[in-house]
């Protein structure tokens, strides 16, 4: 009786770390599904910059100590990736905020094209951006935000 207990413990013991080793792993997969990659010039050539979320980045000025802010041209986002980037550093939607008042942007000079040329840009899993320019956003970025989904 205390042997069938003794296997049977045994049995329970590796089913557990069996399972536990299961989830563990298929956590990790879908971690390494979310990420982003940045090219400095159009159809993915030239320096790549490659991102694992979640991940917030304020400026662009030292990522794997290079530069590049307004260096950006194409983009491919992972399976498990949603990817933000902003014309301004620090998130900022400057025009976004101007539009809230409509006197001030007047005052500035902004019109409702400039309005709806936005300093933002989200891209979704999967997507292929392999110009910028199609977007009039290249060169551009200054800050970007990558979430897990």
């Amino acid at each position: 009786m205390n042997r069938i207990r003794l296997v049977f413990r045994c049995f329970k013991t590796v089913f557990v770390v069996m399972l536990l080793s299961l989830t563990a792993s298929n956590a990790y997969a879908e971690e390494k599904e979310c990420w982003v990659n940045f090219f400095e010039h159009a159809q993915y050539e030239g320096k790549r910059l490659h991102i694992e979320g979640p991940a917030q980045l304020e400026n662009l000025n030292k990522v794997n100590g290079e530069d590049w802010n307004q260096r950006i041209h194409s983009i491919k986002v992972g399976p498990k990736a949603k990817v933000t980037v902003y014309q301004n550093p620090r998130f900022e939607l400057t025009l976004t905020e101007m539009a809230k008042k409509p006197d001030l942007m007047r005052a500035w000079g902004i019109t409702e094209q400039d309005i709806k040329e936005d300093s933002e840009l989200i891209f979704n899993a999967n997507d292929m951006i392999h110009d910028l320019g199609d977007f009039s956003f290249h060169k551009k970025i200054r800050s970007l935000k990558v979430e897990c989904i």
